[in-house]
């Protein structure tokens, strides 16, 4: 049987953990109430002349006559705060315990408990409460908006037009609540615009417009007049545009009519999206309250076993009528959420509209992990051979090297990167599952679709065996005699094959993922464009460092295009200038998109200054890239002194904001010494070896610049130190992610806020 200590800390909410009852502090204090129980033990006088017959009788009157009413030893009081007018409540001793010091501490921390989840929980409710009074409006005026736009399009498919912007005759009065008396019976009415037709269809409907002018150009925003009974806040149309859109009558009507359709569709599906998400808060609250609920039960009842009274019969009895168990506002919300959502977004099919507010997870298969250990034995096992047969063909050989270095290894080069990247992230999603950091929230990953831990190393040991298969698969070929123009050909066959799987649109091979990873690439491509969400600047980091990788895409293209326009000059894909050109610009690359999005954030918040400071980092790290490029191209002391200068800068400026920034490090107030007050892992010394281990990994351009001879050759040493900065980023991405974490803790976010389309503006404007 798994102890309720283990339990709760297994169910509860990650991100409300500080707002649960303190059931462990709680459970000391009873150890503490035990200990102090002990000495005071009274000793049982032993007769002098053996046992008696009435001695039974003697316990028996004994504990009737001290076992009576002990309901009320212990009262909870409900009191109001005079400043905040808050429900607290207070524990009131009506007899002294053996234990009194400890047992009343007790209680003040147990009352301290409740009232913190009591308030916690009337908080949430009422911001709950209010999101869905908000929601409701949003979705009344997207109702009214999509019926606007059904009346016109019947009425322009019904009534004959006599000029571009009026009507002949007015629409039949039942059509629709916005279409009645739309006109009057004079002959002036059919000059009358679709505009105005539209206004005042809904200011009868109880919308008010207020417009403004700006060279000549009307603009109007629509608020919902609101009884004085209701809140203060009225809500406005989607933008200007989508109103005048859809209340003008333009020129090309069917483009705009379209145009307006889709606009209506996105805010139906944030509108939709929103519901999800309260519907998903509403359920996390209800199981914090039933979580603690049953932790208030079970610490009571030790505290009765403990004190060997049935002491917290009316404490328990006050637990029940608190706010936090009394309430049925979250139920009954719900269920409205419930009722709303299916009549609305799933055509009243209750089935389907479940399947939107209660996702189902996928459980992990065991035939994962079974194929995980078989493609690690594969890949393994096909290592080995190639080994031997590299050796066996003198692939390695002074003669045969080169070339096989210039085409080959660029290819085999970029998937065992790639593949190492994977595994490493898959190391992440094991650490951030053991140490419940909420990572599909971080990244806004959907539950159901995101990738496990096994996913990530099945991924990963297929794309190796696969690539390794195929380097066995090209050293045979090679001995059985195919010319090298066919046998080079087997890198760029499984190139493309990759290439295809990833945009393939069959559901197959984690479809989401990768469809995922192509919108990310393309909001990191197309950075100043999109508004920048953590997981797209999350891949931008991770893409600094496979700048190696990208060279190496670049030198496979090079060969490849050489080949098609048969131009093919295999120098040219190594020392020409061009190439030389291009290369400069691959290795700023991951530094400009992330710079852009540095930018692009600041663009968006620009009262946060951290924003430039970031992006400062990431153009000091160029400048320190493209000065090393340069010196390994012309080797003399200048460029040797900007480059170590440069290198060295941003080096100091990478680590601080490594430490400070991404980590939350070297807070000199901590309690815990140079690092952060609350950590996810309980050895404190692994933060130290991650930070001293960081700084190394950090500074491996040194060898770059020395040239340190370590006995082996420079393009393997190349790819060496890019697996070290790839190993670098898998152990950045965890106390990176461990941070975010941390902050959504703090701040008790546990759902995402959905931004929705109709904007909020005070009533009396």
């Amino acid at each position: 049987m798994v102890k309720f200590s283990k339990e709760l800390e297994a169910k509860l909410i990650p991100e409300w953990k500080e707002a649960f009852v303190n059931y462990w502090q709680l459970k000391k204090q009873i150890k503490r109430i035990k200990l102090a129980k002990l000495p005071n033990q009274p000793l049982l006088p032993q007769p002098a002349f053996g046992r008696s017959v009435f001695d039974s009788l003697r316990s028996i009157s004994s504990n009737f006559l001290s076992s009576g009413d002990k309901s009320d030893i212990i009262r909870l009081r409900r009191k109001f705060k005079k400043d905040t007018h808050e429900e607290v409540y207070e524990t009131e001793l009506a007899q002294l315990f053996s234990e009194e010091d400890e047992v009343r501490v007790f209680f003040e921390r147990l009352d301290e408990e409740l009232n913190k989840v009591n308030q916690f929980c009337i908080r949430q409710e009422s911001e709950f409460v209010e999101r869905g009074e908000i929601l409701q409006k949003q979705l009344q005026v997207l109702l009214e908006l999509k019926q606007i736009l059904v009346d016109r399009r019947r009425k322009n498919s019904s009534v004959p037009r006599t000029s571009g912007s009026g009507i002949s005759s007015p629409s039949p009065a039942g059509d629709s609540d916005f279409s009645e008396n739309y006109e009057e019976s004079d002959e002036t009415n059919s000059e009358i615009s679709q505009t105005d037709e539209v206004i005042n269809a809904m200011e009868r409907r109880g919308v008010s417009f207020v417009t403004k002018t700006k060279k000549k150009k009307p603009k109007m925003a629509m608020g919902i007049d609101i009884p004085a009974t209701a809140p203060t806040r009225a809500i406005t149309a989607i933008t200007n545009r989508l109103w005048e859109d859809l209340v003008t009558n333009p020129t090309k009507e069917g483009s705009v009519e379209y145009m307006t359709k889709r606009k209506i569709q996105c805010a139906e599906k944030m509108i939709r999206k929103a519901f999800v998400e309260l519907y998903k808060a509403l359920g996390l609250l209800k199981t914090y309250r039933s979580l603690n609920m049953v932790a208030f039960t079970k610490i009571l009842k030790k505290f009765d076993k403990v004190s060997c009274q049935k002491a917290s019969a009316n404490y328990l009895k006050e637990v029940k009528r608190s706010h936090f168990v009394s309430s049925d506002k979250v139920v009954r919300l719900m269920d409205e959420v419930e009722s709303i959502f299916t009549k609305h977004f799933a055509n009243n099919d209750r089935k389907k509209a479940m399947k939107y507010l209660r996702p189902q997870q996928n459980k992990d298969s065991h035939m994962t992990t079974f194929f995980v250990g078989l493609l690690t034995g594969s890949c393994a096992s096909l290592f080995c051979v190639y080994g031997f047969l590299a050796h066996l063909c003198g692939v390695f050989s002074s003669s045969t090297e080169p070339a096989y270095m210039q085409t080959v290894y660029p290819v085999f080069s970029v998937f065992v990167l790639l593949s190492l990247h994977l595994f490493m992230y898959g190391c992440n999603l094991f650490m951030w599952k053991i140490t419940r950091i909420n990572y599909n929230f971080i990244f806004e990953f959907s539950p159901n679709t995101s990738l496990k831990h096994r996913d990530a190393f099945l991924i990963c040991t297929t794309t190796l065996t696969a690539v390794i298969g195929a380097m066995v698969i090209h050293l045979l070929f090679r001995t059985a005699g195919f010319s090298a123009s066919q046998v080079d050909a087997i890198p760029a066959i499984l190139l493309l094959l990759f290439i295809v799987l990833l945009i393939c649109p069959f559901d197959i091979f984690y479809r989401p993922t990768r469809y995922c990873f192509i919108r990310v690439i393309r909001n990191i491509v197309c950075s100043p464009f999109y508004k920048v969400l953590l997981v797209d600047f999350f891949m931008a980091d991770q893409l600094t460092s496979q700048v190696l990788l990208l060279r190496h895409l670049e030198t496979i293209a090079c060969h490849l295009f050489a080949r098609i326009f048969n131009t093919y000059h295999p120098k040219t894909c190594h020392s020409g200038r061009l190439y030389i050109e291009i290369t400069y610009i691959i290795s700023f690359l991951p530094y400009i998109w992330r710079a852009l999005q540095c930018a692009r954030r600041w663009f968006d918040d620009p009262e946060d200054f951290n924003h430039l400071r970031n992006m400062g980092k990431y153009v000091s790290a160029m400048v320190a890239v493209g000065a090393r490029v340069t010196y390994s191209r012309r080797k003399d002391n200048l460029w040797f002194t900007m480059a170590l200068i440069t290198s060295v800068v941003s080096t100091i400026y990478q680590l601080y904001w490594d430490f400070v920034k991404d980590w939350g490090f070297l807070n000199p107030n901590s309690t815990n010494p140079w690092l952060r007050d609350d950590l996810m892992l309980k050895n404190k010394s692994i933060y130290y070896i991650s930070m001293a281990l960081n700084v190394v990994l950090r500074v491996a351009w040194v060898q770059t610049l020395m040239h340190l001879k370590v006995g082996l050759e420079q393009s393997m040493l190349e790819f060496l130190f890019a697996s070290l900065e790839v190993i670098r980023r898998g152990h950045w991405n965890f106390y990176r992610l461990e941070n975010e974490h941390l902050n959504n803790v703090g701040n008790f976010r546990a759902v995402k806020e959905v931004p929705l389309p109709f904007r909020e503006i005070d009533s009396d404007h």
